[in-house]
Formats: C-alpha cells, sequence, structure tokens
C-alpha cells in the first residue's frame, strides 16, 4: 500500500468520509459540528459532503446518546459526538442501562450499531472536568466494546471497523493526539476490533499500553535503549474485545510486564491486565507486574501540577528497571 503522512484528525476525516460515502445509515450527531467541522477539526469538510447528516444537537448529552440509540434500534449507524468524553457521566442510563443490554435483553434480535466518539485524556490544561481518561468504567459494562487508538493509521482502521460492527463501541480518543501525524495508506483498510500489535521488537520487558500512554512507551524504550534494556512494545488498541493471544505472547518472550496508561491507578484496566497475566501466565513471569499510571486526584488546573500528577517517561524507566532488576 503507498502511504502518505497526515494527522490523525485527517485520518478521522478520511474515514468517515469513505464509510459515509459506502453507507447511507451513517450519521453523526452532536454539538458545533456543522459549523465548526469538529472542535478538532475530525470532520473536516463533511457538513458539505454529506448535507443533512451531520446534525447540530442541543446541549444534552442524554438527549444525544438517545437519539443515537433510537435510531441504531431502527437500522441507522450514528456516530455520537460527546465532545469530550468527561460528558459521557450526563447519559449513563442510556449507555450502560439501554445501549448495552439491549441486545442481549432480546436475545440478539436487535442489534445496536451505535459509535460512541469520546475525546480524553489531559495535557491541555483543561481541568478536572475535561481531562479524564474513563475507559476502565465502559470495558466493566457488559455489551460494549471499547476502542482506544494511538497512531493516526489505527485510527483510520479501528473507527472503520467500529462503523461496521452491530455492537455499541465506545471510541476513546487522546484530545492531544488529534494533531499527531503518520504513515496512512492512501487506499481503503479496515483494522479488526481485538487485534494488537507488537509495535517495537524486544527482549526484556513487554510495554503493555494504549493511546496516549504509547507514545509516553516509545520515548522510554530510547531511554531504555541506552541502559542495554531492550523493550517490547504491545499497543493494545481495543481494550474490549482484548487480544489476550499478543499479550501471552509477548510476555512468554520477555518474561516481564510492565502496564501504561493515562488513567489513574486504582480501579484502571491496568489493575485488570495484571489479574488476567497473573492468572494466565504466571508462570512465564521472572518478575512482579509493574503498573504506571496517574495519581489518585481529580486533573488540576495547573500546569505544573497537572504535570505531576501524569504519568512520565522517567515513571515508565523506573518501572522497567525495577522488573528487569538493572
Amino acid at each position: 500500500m503507498k502511504e502518505r503522512i497526515i494527522s490523525a484528525s485527517a485520518a478521522l476525516a478520511e474515514a468517515l468520509h469513505e464509510e459515509m460515502t459506502r453507507d447511507k445509515s451513517i450519521f453523526i450527531i452532536g454539538e458545533d459540528l456543522a459549523v465548526h467541522e469538529g472542535i478538532f477539526g475530525q470532520f473536516k469538510g463533511l457538513p458539505k459532503s454529506f448535507p443533512g447528516r451531520i446534525i447540530d444537537a442541543p446541549i444534552s448529552e442524554s438527549a444525544i446518546a438517545g437519539v443515537g440509540l433510537g435510531s441504531a434500534l431502527t437500522g441507522m449507524r450514528p456516530i455520537v459526538d460527546m465532545h469530550f468524553s468527561d460528558f459521557v457521566t450526563c447519559c449513563m442510563d442510556e449507555l450502560c442501562n439501554q445501549a448495552a443490554k439491549i441486545r442481549y435483553m432480546s436475545g440478539g434480535q436487535v442489534k445496536v450499531p451505535m459509535v460512541l466518539w469520546c475525546p480524553d485524556g489531559a495535557g491541555l490544561r483543561a481541568a478536572a472536568q475535561h481531562s479524564q481518561s474513563l475507559e476502565a468504567w465502559f470495558v466493566h459494562t457488559p455489551g460494549l466494546k471499547v476502542v482506544v487508538p494511538s497512531e493516526p493509521v489505527d485510527v483510520k482502521g479501528l473507527i472503520k471497523s467500529a462503523l461496521r460492527d452491530d455492537n455499541p463501541v465506545m471510541f476513546f480518543q487522546h484530545k492531544q493526539l488529534f494533531a499527531k501525524k503518520g504513515p496512512v495508506p492512501e487506499e481503503p483498510y479496515l483494522i479488526p476490533l481485538g487485534q494488537a500489535a507488537v509495535k517495537r521488537e524486544g527482549k526484556d520487558v513487554s510495554l503493555l499500553c494504549y493511546g496516549s500512554s504509547y507514545y509516553l512507551c516509545q520515548a522510554a524504550a530510547d531511554v531504555l535503549a541506552d541502559l542495554n534494556i531492550e523493550a517490547e512494545i504491545v499497543d493494545l488498541r481495543t481494550l474490549k474485545p482484548l487480544d489476550m493471544e499478543t499479550v501471552a505472547q509477548s510476555i512468554r518472550k520477555t518474561n516481564r510486564a510492565v502496564v501504561v496508561h493515562e488513567a489513574c491507578l486504582t480501579g484502571g484496566y491496568g489493575a485488570e491486565l495484571a489479574a488476567r497475566i497473573q492468572e494466565e501466565l504466571f508462570d512465564y513471569l521472572d518478575a512482579p507486574i509493574k503498573r504506571v499510571a496517574a495519581r489518585d486526584v481529580p486533573i488540576p488546573f495547573s500546569p505544573g501540577l497537572e504535570d505531576y500528577c501524569l504519568p512520565k517517561v522517567s515513571d515508565v524507566v523506573a518501572a522497567v528497571q525495577a522488573v528487569t532488576y538493572k
């Protein structure tokens, strides 16, 4: 495939253009979409190309999610734009008590092909109500799929697969990564949900990550290489369903694991992954599993305090040194 270097925003807009051209049942509903083309430029060109299918809604997340759910039940494939992932707190009933359960409660007779698009994460000095990473909440909810891409190539391939899925998909995209650029094939392609990727080979430790933490692990791996430690980076990409086999193959090789995510430590996805590794791969471990995460506090507005609360490259390096005894 031919590739070009584009941003994650451009990759997302391109994917949506391809899918909305292919499938007329896809539409997008949310706040400030048509005029601003998405607050991160992620819907650029779509209002003009698909008039009437980019819908600006009032500021009521429960109403927006409810419209998305109702339309999905009647055969449409909506993208529900939450503006910021923090605002899913306003529509938890529609998501966790309705969308996640309807297919099960109908014995599989009813499909819910809905994508809930959630920009998440900190680092923009947006304070406690606009900076959270909430993916673990929805991994804990049976019936929802959870996707967290890192690179532009993953954003495009995963959103296309999410739109073709017949189940509700939570699509978390870190706010700081929209401007990130990377190679993306010119030809249309899909990345299946539930397929992790080994993005850096190594033999000494497995760094298990997703979203923004992928870049943290890449930077840490460069530092570790200077210390003669070869880190393998596994980008999970989809948290539910989880590609446990790729995780297992990596740990069988390195015999050590460090889980890295931006969400706070307690109850974070790292706890679930560490438990799975302990239960299924204990005999392959030569050291305890380490977790690197944000501190258990609401994200501060102060730049200095926000930086202090978030995981850093030095935290990943220290965790790896602890498990490699170097």
